[in-house]
């Protein structure tokens, strides 16, 4: 066989023109329209017009044109097949060897903040799709094309042997499918979240590859990074990465964990995490002060960490940030001294955030966890609360420091795997208990980090003491006020051990499990 016929349909025009002229000089027939054709012509490409083919007018501002059995038992004929060709010759339809098509672009529309309903409907590709699907199918016989970056393969099979060989064709089709599914799921979320049904029946996501990954959690597992179509702005997977090695698995698993946490605050703060857990956080008057606190924290478990700001790194902030071995630095931007000083670090990865979106300001996104044979779906935890949320429990009631301190404890001890307990005094944590199978167990650990200064502390808790002996571990480490949810049938045991010792405790009614 050989490629006699081509149709060339695309809303990215991206190298077409050159691709369709090589094509025309193989001695290949263009069929095409609208845009394209126009395009063409007015390059000096040879082309047929798709009502020269189906004899009828392109209708209806160019919903129909290509939605004819003209084009499509053109792509869908099994060549092979006696009663397909002897249908073909009776009816006088010639085939179709080759389809080039892009479709509308409904993702960079929808992707406008004033876009309207109606601009969004009618940038919906229905003959795109169409023929995309015809052609894959027939892919035994027919090359289709949907990626500009597969022009310069195609053409080059071409020239060898005046057809692609199957495999090549296999490879197309199954990109194709690929994105015509993904061009639907973008269409039905659309029309899902229009109509209020964000878990529907059949749940259907996208993604876009960044990047293949040198290797998983572990050297033999095999990993990609991949993001949403839509993704906004500030987060790991647009972010800019400005110097050092490729990210792994594990970095922007880390990297998310260090950014979701940072986005609580609007006052300079800077997180440091390992293993997705934050080993230290501070806030202070500025991105220096900040980062001193987050050190101070836990200046062990900091090194070999991911660290995020919520501010431009300076000069003075990069200084101490180099001196010791860190994977990470995310922030939104970097002064020019301050990338100079850390990009002298060879392996040190800098990533460029841009605007930051605090998590007051976040709508709830869906988070997908598989599971054997299947997933959960549920909304990101982006709950936030004030002090008038807050329910004193016990007789003493929490000074306006304590009070500082218990939401600033309660801003970041939902970051931390569950169980856990977390300790803060002065802007900073001063101890974290993380993914525990008990919480006196969670407890302990975060006590014993933090050592003498737990005297004075407060304590933030991620959900309700199902017994008093956590508050006795408190107590007995100097910790002078509490926070967690409330809600155990054995609320007044616990109660009754803060008042004991003169603890102020205060609940939330809010619990933040995280698996």
């Amino acid at each position: 066989m050989a490629i006699k016929r081509a149709l060339i349909s695309v809303s990215d025009k991206t190298g077409i023109v050159e691709f369709s002229r090589e094509l025309s000089k193989l001695g290949v027939e263009i069929i095409s329209t609208g845009g394209t054709a126009t395009l063409l012509e007015k390059e000096g490409v040879p082309v047929i017009g798709i009502s020269d083919v189906t004899g009828f007018p392109e209708i209806m501002d160019g919903r129909v044109k290509t939605l004819h059995p003209a084009v499509h038992s053109g792509l869908l004929a099994v060549r092979d097949n006696e009663e397909h060709q002897k249908s073909m010759k009776e009816l006088g339809l010639d085939y179709i060897d080759l389809v080039i098509v892009n479709l509308y672009p409904f993702q960079q529309t929808i992707a406008k903040p004033d876009v309207s309903y109606e601009e969004a409907i009618e940038n919906i590709d229905i003959g795109g799709p169409t023929m995309l699907r015809s052609a894959a199918k027939n892919h035994a016989f027919v090359t289709v094309v949907v990626d500009a970056a597969d022009y310069a393969a195609v053409l080059e099979e071409v020239r060898a042997g005046e057809d692609t060989t199957l495999e090549t064709r296999k490879r197309l089709a199954a990109k194709v499918f690929r994105h015509t599914g993904a061009y639907d799921a973008l269409i039905s979320d659309y029309l899902s979240k229009q109509t209020g049904e964000p878990l529907p029946e059949r749940y259907t996501v996208t993604y876009e590859k960044v990047q293949d990954l040198r290797y998983g959690e572990n050297p033999h597992q095999k990993a990609a990074f991949y993001r949403k179509p839509l993704a906004e702005q500030g987060n790991i997977t647009t972010a800019e990465q400005l110097h050092g090695k490729e990210l792994s698995y594990n970095n922007i698993n880390d990297a998310n964990a260090a950014l979701s946490i940072v986005k609580e605050f609007t006052e300079p703060a800077v997180v440091a995490v390992k293993h997705m857990n934050p080993c230290g956080v501070g806030i202070g008057k500025d991105i220096h002060e900040a980062y001193q606190k987050a050190y101070a924290a836990d200046p062990t478990s900091i090194f070999g960490g991911i660290v995020a700001a919520n501010r431009t790194v300076d000069e003075a902030t990069a200084l101490l940030l180099k001196e010791i071995f860190l994977e990470i630095i995310i922030a939104p931007d970097f002064t020019p001294a301050a990338f100079e000083i850390l990009s002298a670090k060879k392996n040190i990865r800098l990533l460029k955030l841009g605007e930051l979106t605090s998590s007051a300001d976040r709508k709830p996104e869906w988070l997908v966890t598989s599971v054997d044979g299947g997933m959960l779906v549920q909304e990101s935890d982006v709950h936030s609360i004030s002090e008038a949320d807050l329910k004193v429990v016990t007789n003493r009631q929490p000074t306006e420091e304590e009070l500082k301190q218990l939401l600033f404890g309660w801003k970041i001890v939902k970051h931390v795997k569950s169980n856990a307990i977390l300790l803060a005094a002065d802007n900073m944590t001063v101890g974290v208990g993380a993914g525990q199978m008990n919480r006196v167990g969670a407890a302990r650990i975060a006590i014993d980090q933090a050592g003498e200064k737990a005297k004075g502390a407060i304590l933030a808790s991620d959900a309700f003491f199902p017994m008093g002996d956590t508050l006795e571990l408190a107590a007995k480490a100097g910790i002078t006020a509490v926070i967690q949810p409330g809600g155990s049938i054995r609320d007044e045991e616990s109660i009754a051990v803060a008042n004991a010792h003169n603890i102020a405790m205060v609940v939330t009614g809010v619990r933040h499990f995280k698996h």
